[in-house]
């Protein structure tokens, strides 16, 4: 037993964190996922894992990072997208509300990975020591795929060039049985972020080839059904295109509550709109875990969802998550709410060891 006179800040970050230790790694990698099925697990923020019946596994914006730790600075930097948005100069209170549910440096379930995708350059969709986990510990041929300024991060980064494969609306690539289509992004939010301060006021931007280098979605085909990454899109009509354009089976959205003079995320009607104009089965809004000056009731969304669908006669349903869940398509798509495992399967396995049958 450790004397406490000896334990020190390092003893008790590697005990206590990541927090989830490989408990969801151990899960991913004894998945063996069934045929005519496809299932995936929600990392935080819009990181997916997503594992196919042929047990390939790719993944989606995995962040390991954190928000504000210290309140040392008090203003943003010109051309910071917040700043260019809302035309506040103090920083936001953005704190780090859920922990860190996968270790990206473990040997188990990393090394499966046969792809890395990533849906646009903010600081919470791309990790620099995933990446560093991913160089030591991954397969030596897997792709990174991103948009040009999210290659541009890696390469800054020291991740290997030919490694690193640039995607663009329109561009397809195939991970073994699972086909990814890169299509066109709806985040303002990353339009508006500059790399370079410039007063931009007034000025004619080509927006489309600006958001394409910036960022992308992704469809993701598999033999078993289809997933909708919006990466961190606000709403658009032309999601109506991508629901033309593809027989979506999930759509994952970027959910949370706008603070005032800002629109960062999709609200609780632009995820059921997302939903109906995806023409998806189910829709599952995510993100609304992470910020604490962002977080979102989702129930707000099922309330909505009751109100709105017979009229609209709404064909799709709304499923709300928890960081750390799984779910599983086709087999969850009634479900409206996740519950993590309750434990206590086996009760009765043998008798309780308590004095008397009555005292519970």
């Amino acid at each position: 037993m450790s004397d406490v006179h000896n334990l020190s800040k390092d003893d008790w970050l590697r005990s206590s964190f990541p927090e989830w230790g490989t408990y969801l790694n151990e899960e991913i990698a004894n998945t063996v996922v069934d045929p005519n099925t496809f299932a995936m697990w929600w990392i935080g923020c819009m990181g997916l894992w997503v594992k196919s019946e042929e047990q390939t596994n790719i993944c989606f914006d995995l962040w390991f990072g954190t928000g504000k730790q210290s309140q040392d600075k008090k203003h943003y930097h010109k051309g910071h997208q917040m700043r260019n948005m809302s035309g506040g100069k103090l920083i936001q209170p953005n704190l780090r509300v859920q922990p860190v549910v996968l270790d990206p440096f473990s040997d188990i379930a990393i090394p499966d990975l046969d792809a890395v995708i990533v849906t646009h350059y903010h600081g919470d969709h791309v990790d620099k020591h995933f990446m560093a986990a991913l160089l030591k510990h991954g397969k030596k041929d897997i792709p990174f795929i991103g948009p040009e300024k999210v290659v541009e991060k890696w390469l800054s980064w020291g991740v290997p060039a030919d490694r690193c494969i640039t995607v663009k609306p329109g561009d397809k690539i195939q991970v073994k049985d699972i086909t990814v289509h890169a299509v066109d992004s709806f985040d303002r939010t990353c339009l508006v972020t500059q790399d370079e301060y410039e007063d931009v006021r007034g000025k004619l931007i080509d927006f489309d080839a600006d958001m394409a280098s910036k960022a992308v979605n992704y469809v993701v085909e598999t033999k078993a059904g289809t997933l909708y990454h919006a990466g961190d899109s606000h709403y658009s009509v032309r999601f109506v295109k991508h629901g033309k354009d593809f027989d979506i089976d999930v759509a994952v959205g970027a959910f949370g509550e706008n603070p005032p003079a800002v629109a960062d995320k999709l609200s609780s009607v632009d995820i059921l709109r997302m939903g109906e104009a995806l023409n998806t089965n189910v829709v599952i809004p995510i993100h609304h875990d992470i910020w604490s000056n962002m977080m979102a009731d989702t129930k707000e969304i099922l309330v909505l969802y009751e109100m709105r669908k017979y009229r609209l006669d709404y064909k799709f349903k709304p499923f709300i998550w928890e960081v750390g869940g799984k779910f599983v398509w086709p087999l969850d798509k009634d479900k409206r709410e996740y519950h993590h495992r309750r434990g206590f399967e086996d009760a009765f396995a043998e008798e309780p060891n308590v004095p008397y049958k009555v005292i519970l």
